[in-house]
């Protein structure tokens, strides 16, 4: 297992902290047109990924660092960097493309579209599908156009291999620097994947790597009789400890605004990051609140306090 805390760009992270990193232009609008650095964790800083949302679930921009409390095993630490200019990501979009998805493909390949379209053009990305074996498009690209018509070349097959595709999706990222995301959309469960689900998580948290979950409940046919589908919990469990958002669909008519707005999300997060004062080895809980009444900040729950021990197995 990776060592969750390592520096992933030591010059950025230090002219971060050299600067106190406060940036308070709005999220998406970097000065002068440039992205801001982006860091993972070193031995001596955890980074955080904050989306800020209202009381009716929209966006919140233009938050301060005063705005934001961050407790480490319930003891508040001190932000030593804050940013809220829009940070490129490399991301992954694994689709399920199993036997029970035959009637929702073409819609979720439209869905899907929409959230490559807007993709920024400093950001990165791959397409890929599970069913009986996993597959992804060419290498990561800025060309929406090539990652469109990726789309259309998946296959179908049958059994559902949902945690090696997210396996195989975290091999892929394990090289790239800066934010890294994947976007997965399965209506079932995992049948027939080598990795276990405790495996993924521990792997995904290790390597901050941020993971959004599309649940699509849907009818089939299976040569015998309908049957309705019961998306893999596991999915929103990734999402909801790595600082992800699960989103559980009824209809496929929710696909297109469903990955708008993880697009959305992903280009109007706030970066976050403390000084961790204890390295035990330990997993360590994390809590991001924002003082103003009634907005809601979700992030990563944890990361282990270690600059050399490697993390312990999720259960």
């Amino acid at each position: 297992m990776r060592d969750v805390l390592r520096i992933a760009g030591a010059a950025c992270v230090a002219g971060l902290l050299l600067a106190g990193a406060s940036m308070q232009s709005a999220p998406g609008a970097a000065a002068g047109g440039q992205q801001a650095g982006v860091f993972r964790s070193g031995a001596k800083m955890v980074p955080i990924y904050a989306t800020v949302t209202d009381p009716q679930g929209a966006l919140v921009p233009n938050l301060t660092r005063e705005d934001f409390e961050i407790f480490d095993n319930n003891v508040r630490q001190e932000l030593v960097v804050f940013e809220n200019q829009t940070q490129p990501i490399t991301a992954i979009v694994m689709l399920d493309s199993s036997g029970s998805m035959t009637n929702s493909l073409k819609l979720v390949y439209a869905g899907a579209e929409q959230f490559i379209i807007r993709l920024l053009p400093q950001d990165k990305a791959q397409v890929g599908a599970f069913n009986d074996k996993v597959e992804f498009s060419g290498s990561f690209t800025s060309d929406r156009d090539e990652l469109v018509a990726a789309l259309k070349e998946l296959d179908f097959g049958n059994p559902t291999r949902l945690y090696d595709a997210i396996d195989q999706s975290l091999d892929r990222l394990a090289a790239v620097e800066g934010r890294r995301v994947i976007v997965v959309l399965t209506d079932g469960d995992d049948n027939s994947s080598k990795v276990g689900q405790g495996d993924v998580l521990s792997r995904a948290l290790a390597d901050e790597v941020m993971i959004y979950g599309i649940g699509l409940e849907s009818d089939y046919f299976d040569g015998m009789r309908r049957v309705r589908t019961n998306p893999d919990k596991v999915v929103r469990r990734l999402a909801e400890e790595t600082g992800g958002g699960y989103y559980l669909l009824k209809a496929t008519a929710d696909l297109n605004s469903t990955f708008t707005r993880i697009a959305q999300e992903l280009h109007s997060q706030y970066v976050l990051g403390f000084s961790p004062t204890v390295l035990d080895g330990k997993v360590h809980k994390l809590t991001v609140n924002v003082k103003r009444p009634g907005m809601k900040a979700r992030a990563r729950k944890s990361y282990v306090a270690s600059s050399d021990a490697a993390p312990g197995r999720v259960k």
